[in-house]
């Protein structure tokens, strides 16, 4: 048998296993006897669903023969206001209404969903952290391999107290305590969060990998009259970098799966804006299954990115 026709039935057991699993998983949900409703799953992703107005103040309304246009005047006062083109009306002529009231809707115009709005948090969240994370990382790494005594002290103190304490707690002290005394957002206390905790493991990695590069290099840096740093510059973290590439995508998407945990600040990321359609809809099963979708194209278009950058790295050697 060659090659190339071993290697295709091999492709060919995987699929069939992957097919077994998929039957399985439909076999499981007509058992649970679940009525899947898929077609409602759209609109959180892409909405057509024209925006409220709101009355501005407390008054009477007269609505317009067509029913798309009504005036509002005001119950003290003589202030009056006019809005044309409604999609819809949520009032009755000469109802009164009060301050805040829904009047009506504004024609639909094709926006992000629900869904979409916290993919697109999540993204802005995670990039914010993952930038930051990366110099803080290494900085902290090359204070790992430093030679100064104080810089490693402070670096390992900051890689053990990060990796040996839970995210969520960390969490919970930057927006509550240090958010608080500082007068953080919501979002920007999560984005430091993140960076210090993913700032670690990151530390780790650059030390790892700063350490794998054979100490013979950097003895011919030195002999070519080259000094430290530009021996770690020009020499050791280019071979470095080849080597951390890996590990440091896995830890990147780490990052952008414990992005979820922002939740409990009120932060409406893809995570909570699936709790808020699951509470409102009861279709816990195809909305988790959709967010979960969403959460793998995020990492898996992340790990195509860094996979193309080892190819680019392998190819210069």
């Amino acid at each position: 048998m060659s090659a190339s026709r071993s290697r295709w039935l091999w492709h060919a057991l995987s699929f069939a296993i992957v097919a077994l699993l998929g039957s399985g998983l439909y076999i499981a949900s007509k058992r649970i006897d679940y009525t899947w409703r898929w077609d409602r799953i759209p609109q959180y992703l892409l909405s057509q669903e024209g925006e409220e107005v709101h009355a501005p103040f407390d008054g009477f309304v007269a609505l317009s023969e067509d029913g798309h246009s009504l005036t509002m005047t005001a119950l003290k006062g003589a202030d009056t206001t006019t809005l044309d083109g409604l999609a819809s009306v949520a009032v009755a002529n000469g109802d009164l209404v009060f301050q805040g009231d829904t009047l009506g809707k504004l024609p639909g115009q094709l926006r992000a969903g629900t869904l979409i709005t916290g993919l697109i948090l999540t993204l802005e969240i995670s990039a914010l952290s993952l930038v930051f994370a990366m110099l803080l990382g290494l900085v902290a790494g090359l204070g790992r391999v430093a030679k100064n005594p104080t810089a490693q002290d402070l670096s390992a103190l900051y890689v053990e107290v990060i990796r040996g304490t839970p995210l969520l707690v960390q969490i919970f002290i930057m927006y509550f305590f240090i958010g608080t005394v500082l007068k953080l957002s919501a979002f920007w206390a999560g984005v430091i969060a993140l960076s210090i905790f993913t700032g670690a493991y990151i530390a780790e990695i650059v030390r790892a990998g700063i350490q794998a590069v054979p100490k013979g290099q950097t003895e011919a840096a030195q002999s070519l009259g080259l000094s430290a740093a530009q021996t770690m510059r020009h020499v050791i973290l280019p071979q470095a970098t080849r080597r951390i590439l890996p590990p440091l995508a896995g830890q990147s998407i780490n990052l952008i799966k414990d992005s979820s945990l922002v939740s409990v600040m009120a932060l409406t990321d893809l995570t909570k804006a699936g709790r808020e359609v699951v509470s409102s809809t009861f279709m816990p099963f195809e909305v988790w299954f959709t967010v979960a979708v969403m959460y793998l194209v995020l990492t898996g278009a992340l790990s195509f990115v860094v996979r193309k950058l080892e190819l680019r790295f392998m190819a210069r050697d």
